[in-house]
């Protein structure tokens, strides 16, 4: 009966080091947690996903695309435990439907509006009637996500709109599937100009930040995470725990994010 007694009492002891020193993660024996997120954040998120794993063990699945086809995704039954949006439109989209966990809901990050070009591109302040069609040149046009879906593109139109820029560009867009789509084409030289956020400008080193669009012109720059309602066992609250501890919170904040929140 002591031997007994004592082997509980270890058993214990062992869960609640785990437990404590983070050695073995709620879901670490658990399916790979599948997370769903915007593709701005694919550089960052995917190094904060192997330090979990080696810290924890915990397997993360990462799938990025823009915010509104991921949403449209989840709405369609695709089985994500953990959905990050580049804007609160498409978390409200989600939460209406019922589809994530309203109380694992939190803003996690922002970020900022720029305009990049090519290496040699000249800076131009992004002020209120600013000739961003003449800084196109003869037939260049603008790279931009999809300003009726893409989060990056809604923001981008709000602020071409409020800057009184739109109507001398918006027959010159190159629309792209999301951020990074557009930042490829100012990237490979499709395009001489697109506007993405500026993490996304620091991750890419053939272009150039040539300015930042005012803070005003374009609605706040926030991302939203929350667990699906599809969301099974522990490794996803733990995941979305992991984002706002210290280590992530230092990831994202080095790649250019703004933290936000505890």
């Amino acid at each position: 009966m002591f031997l007994s007694r004592l082997s509980r009492r270890a058993f214990v002891a062992l869960g609640l080091a785990v437990a404590l020193h983070g050695a073995a993660p709620a879901g670490a024996a658990e399916a790979p947690v599948t997370v769903f997120a915007a593709a701005s954040l694919k550089d960052v998120l995917t190094g904060i996903a192997a330090t979990y794993k080696a810290e924890t063990g915990g397997e993360v699945t990462l799938s990025f695309a823009a915010s509104s086809a991921l949403a449209k995704q989840v709405e369609q039954g695709a089985p994500a435990d953990l959905f990050l949006s580049a804007d609160r439109k498409w978390m409200t989209y989600l939460e209406d439907k019922d589809l994530v966990q309203k109380d694992t809901v939190k803003d996690l990050l922002g970020n900022r509006l720029v305009l990049v070009g090519g290496p040699d591109a000249p800076a131009l302040d992004l002020h209120e009637g600013a000739d961003l069609a003449a800084a196109l040149g003869a037939g260049g046009r603008l790279a931009v996500g999809l300003t009726a879906s893409v989060p990056a593109g809604i923001y981008a139109k709000q602020a071409l709109e409020r800057l009184k820029m739109w109507d001398s560009v918006k027959d010159r867009l190159a629309e792209a599937e999301n951020v990074r789509a557009a930042l490829t084409l100012v990237s490979r030289g499709e395009a001489p100009l697109g506007i993405v956020y500026e993490t996304d400008a620091k991750a890419d080193r053939s272009v150039k930040q040539l300015g930042i669009f005012p803070e005003d012109s374009h609605d706040p720059i926030v991302y939203p995470a929350a667990l699906t309602k599809t969301a099974r066992g522990q490794g996803p609250a733990a995941f979305l725990a992991y984002l706002g501890a210290p280590k992530a919170r230092e990831a994202f904040e080095k790649a250019g994010f703004i933290l936000l929140g505890q």
